[in-house]
């Protein structure tokens, strides 16, 4: 999977540049990517929803908007964002890179996102569709099978629950690194036996891979 070739290169320019560069080199005109990361981020849910509307009639909402969100999540994204090697081409401060920015999620996916914002402002929305289109193919059929799009936390409860009665809770053991770049550490604990960990940038994200990795254990167990 490659990036478009854009008319205006300098709209790809401006996506792949991060705040942290432009305040490294003030001498540099122009503008970081969060405007066009706002504009994507509304592409993106505009043609998510579109083409699961159009896929799947026979879908009730509930489900549409469950499979959306699946799709539009900050880790899913992350890894498109992965499959273009943006994180080798964003243009990113010294701070940013050796902090580990070229592999952070929220940034990959923010940058994706961007991406999108300036494609359609180059080309439209039909490139935009046309971009995504084979994406979006090579992740439905699997989140359909494998139920990814109900989320961790709530598939581990419903488990725990229906198979012991408990309802699971969540301990945050560990923060490390700088303020712009931490990592929480979560445990999910069944009573009072942890049954998962995660990490993650966020206490959210942690707790969803904590619960992950339980439900992977609680499937080996089965």
């Amino acid at each position: 999977m490659t990036l478009p070739v854009f008319k205006n290169p300098d709209l790809l320019a401006r996506a792949l540049t991060h705040r942290s560069y432009l305040n490294e080199h003030l001498e540099l005109p122009g503008e970081d990517n969060e405007r066009l990361e706002f504009l994507g981020d509304a592409i993106l849910d505009f043609i998510v929803a579109q083409w699961l509307y159009r896929r799947f009639p026979d879908l009730p909402e509930g489900r549409l908007t469950s499979i959306r969100a699946a799709l539009v999540r900050t880790e899913k994204i992350s890894e498109f964002a992965n499959q273009l090697a943006l994180g080798d081409q964003l243009r990113l401060g010294r701070g940013e890179t050796e902090s580990g920015g070229r592999t952070r999620q929220s940034l990959l996916a923010d940058a994706f996102e961007a991406v999108l914002g300036a494609l359609y402002l180059d080309q439209g929305v039909r490139a935009v569709q046309s971009f995504l289109k084979p994406l979006l193919d090579a992740e439905i059929d699997r989140i359909a099978a494998d139920q990814s799009d109900r989320d961790a936390k709530s598939l581990l409860q419903e488990i725990a629950q229906g198979r012991f009665s408990i309802t699971p809770h969540y301990r945050t053991v560990e923060a490390s690194g700088p303020d712009h770049a931490k990592v929480f550490t979560v445990e999910v604990y069944l009573k009072d036996k942890a049954i998962g960990r995660g990490e993650g940038h966020s206490k959210q994200i942690a707790a969803q891979a904590a619960a992950a990795n339980a439900l992977k254990d609680l499937a080996e167990l089965s």
